[in-house]
């Protein structure tokens, strides 16, 4: 347009100001701080004397550095780069009067508008974007927050079981090392299963939480109270109830988590699980008969158990039972109740 025009600027002075306005945009395209805003005043310059010399359609080209100033690091700068596109449109448009329109002022206050606009809607879109990548960062450390502390609650719910139960055995094979020997062979041989058991459960935390079925957990805390010499007795009032994966797997934990307890703090002889279902509640309780909460203190067990069941909508409780030792209440809602169909 500019280079094939019949205006009186000479070839060269159309060559300079071509090339000078590629380098005032090059600079405005990769900087964002004052370089932007002197090559943004620079690139208008070169508009109105092209506007001058050209025609007012050359305006139009004021585009290219509207958005770019749009992307200025401060307001200050967008407020110099929107004064400088109003003054670039009245200049060319006073010049213009002295001489022949070829573009109607109508049409052309409109296009100013919109340039104007364009520096505000370019700096509220990066501004959203940015506003939105902080976000997104917030979300993923609040994620890897999340994650720790799970890794954490599962390291102390699985782990923290098995070893405490490769502790109990090993203790008892030190008692009867001298006594009997036989047992103690069965007795290392449930050890290094146990440490199996172990080294699969860090398997299992390091590729996530796998499913874990009710039955096969209150068959998994009967072994081992019955390995601490703690009877056990388990009622189950609905074992045809159907869980989400997801609601059996907590419950599941939460039942290990009741038993350990039980087996590490409460010096309990006997043990008694039941569970029932009653106007559309989950509900199982975990009896001992050992010394209570007196002068004890609920530590992580407890807390795991409340997060959770909270995530089930659910509630955990643990409290002194009336005749001794104490009781830990899982409830939970549950929306249907179906019976698994018999063959």
């Amino acid at each position: 347009m500019v280079l094939g025009s019949n205006s009186p600027l000479p070839l060269m002075a159309k060559i300079t100001i071509l090339i000078l306005f590629l380098v005032a945009f090059y600079i405005a395209l990769w900087f964002k701080d004052w370089r932007l805003l002197l090559a943004s005043l620079l690139g208008f310059t070169l508009i109105i004397i092209l506007g001058i010399y050209e025609g007012s359609a050359m305006l139009v080209f004021g585009f290219t550095f509207a958005d770019l100033i749009g992307r200025a690091k401060t307001k200050r700068h967008i407020a110099v780069g929107m004064i400088a596109i109003a003054s670039m449109f009245f200049i060319v448009i006073w010049f213009e009067s002295e001489t022949s329109f070829t573009l109607k002022t109508e049409v052309l206050i409109p296009i100013m508008i919109i340039q104007l606009l364009f520096p505000m809607l370019i700096y509220y879109v990066e501004k959203s974007k940015k506003l939105q990548s902080e976000l997104t960062e917030v979300n993923t450390q609040l994620v890897q927050q999340e994650e720790r502390q799970r890794i954490a609650r599962d390291l102390h719910d699985t782990i923290g079981h098995t070893l405490t139960m490769i502790k109990i055995k090993t203790e008892l094979t030190t008692k009867l090392v001298d006594k009997d020997t036989m047992r103690v062979k069965d007795e290392l041989n449930e050890i290094l299963a146990t440490t199996r058991t172990a080294l699969k459960q860090v398997r299992e935390l390091v590729s996530d939480m796998n499913f874990i079925s009710l039955e096969s957990e209150l068959i998994h805390c009967k072994q081992h109270l019955q390995t601490a010499d703690i009877s056990i007795k388990i009622k189950n009032n609905c074992p045809k109830l159907l869980l989400a994966s997801v609601e059996e797997t907590m419950l599941s934990l939460c039942l290990r988590e009741a038993t350990t307890n039980i087996i590490k703090h409460s010096q309990a002889k006997k043990c008694q699980i039941d569970i029932n279902y009653i106007n559309g509640i989950l509900k199982i309780n975990v009896v001992d008969d050992g010394i209570g909460l007196h002068n004890q203190g609920h530590g992580n067990g407890l807390s795991s158990m409340k997060e959770r069941m909270n995530a089930l909508q659910g509630n955990a409780s643990i409290d002194n039972f009336p005749t001794g030792g104490t009781i830990v209440t899982l409830t939970m809602p549950i929306q249907h109740y179906k019976k698994e169909p018999t063959t």
